[in-house]
Order: C-alpha cells, then sequence, then structure tokens
C-alpha cells in the first residue's frame, strides 16, 4: 500500500489534471462553439494542453514540435482560411447540393469507426510497440532520441508523413479556390 501511495506526486497529479481539463474543455469548444474563430482558438487551448502533457512526460522535443507546428503553423493557417473564407456568411444547410451526402458521410463514419475498434481488437488493444523502426528496442533517451526520431520519421513513416503534407497543401489550395470562385459569381452578379 506503501509503494502505491508513493507512486504519485501531488505536482505530477496537478499537472495531469490541469493537462487533461486544458484539453477536453478545448476539445469540447472546438465542437461546440459556431464562430469558426473561437474554435480555432479552442483548438489552441486544447494542443497547449497536449503539450503540457508531453512536459510532464518528459518528452520536451514533441512538447516543443507541438507548440511551434501545431499550435503555431496549422492553427495560423486554419485562421488565415477562415478569414478568407468570410465567417460572416451564413449558409443553407438545408439545401443539399449532393443528394444523399449526410447519409454517405454518415455510413463513411461507421465504416471508419468499425474498422479502427475492429483493428484494436485483433492486437488485443495494443496501442503501440516501444518502437517500431528499430526492431522493439526501445528508444534510449538522451541525445541520440531526436536523431531516432528524425530516422524513424524519414524511413519508415516517411509516405504518411508526405501523405499529411500533400493533404494539407491540397486542402489550402482548394478553399483558396472555392473562395475565389464564389467571389467571382459574387462579383459578376452586382456588376451587372
Amino acid at each position: 500500500m506503501t509503494a502505491a501511495a508513493t507512486a504519485f506526486a501531488v505536482p505530477s497529479v496537478l499537472v495531469f489534471f490541469t493537462s487533461a481539463t486544458l484539453i477536453v474543455v478545448g476539445a469540447t469548444g472546438v465542437i461546440s462553439l459556431k464562430n469558426p474563430v473561437h474554435a480555432a482558438l479552442s483548438l489552441i487551448m486544447t494542443l497547449f494542453g497536449v503539450a503540457v502533457a508531453f512536459v510532464a512526460q518528459s518528452a520536451d522535443f514533441l512538447a516543443a514540435v507541438q507548440i511551434i507546428v501545431y499550435a503555431g503553423a496549422i492553427v495560423v493557417l486554419f485562421l488565415f482560411v477562415i478569414m478568407f473564407l468570410g465567417v460572416d456568411r451564413r449558409e443553407q444547410v438545408s439545401v443539399e447540393p449532393l443528394v444523399g451526402q449526410r447519409a454517405f458521410a454518415a455510413a463513411g463514419v461507421v465504416i471508419t469507426v468499425a474498422g479502427l475498434i475492429t483493428l484494436m481488437a485483433r492486437s488485443h488493444w495494443v496501442t503501440g510497440a516501444m518502437s517500431v523502426s528499430n526492431g522493439g528496442v526501445p528508444i534510449a533517451t538522451g541525445q541520440g532520441n531526436v536523431k531516432e526520431l528524425g530516422t524513424a520519421v524519414f524511413t519508415t513513416y516517411l509516405f504518411a508523413f508526405e501523405a499529411t503534407a500533400a493533404l494539407l497543401i491540397i486542402a489550402v489550395v482548394g478553399a483558396v479556390l472555392l473562395a475565389r470562385r464564389e467571389r467571382t459569381n459574387q462579383g459578376e452578379e452586382t456588376g451587372s
């Protein structure tokens, strides 16, 4: 009983609950706030909570990447696209431009969630190996950790890394094209 009592220190429990609160409140704000700018700011709070959790686990590099890349670059990109598209415009959600798209999206969600649950059940609910890139040997702490992470990203996970970058670029280009096309159509209507 004394081993269990000494395993948890009060500061680490406090940091955990603080980061968990930031993550849950921020994620709830992302899906519940109607203003897209406020939702993006809630996303920053969620990502900051994840960074605090990384610091609590002594993953300082991941915490820095979380703040710089995700909270810094990606959310700024989201805000740029939100501002570029215009947040004060009201859309008619009752009109479906593609008939049956909601049922198709719901079916996609059900298939994806069922697939994830099936994969996790087949792997006996294991969330991942200690290290995939170096044959199951745990990643060492210290100076070589960043080198091993870089090696894993640019060898084992290169395709996923590049696919994610391509998807982000395609999303931004698509948003810019949609905004440009809509504004040109509005300009032609007011000009004639």
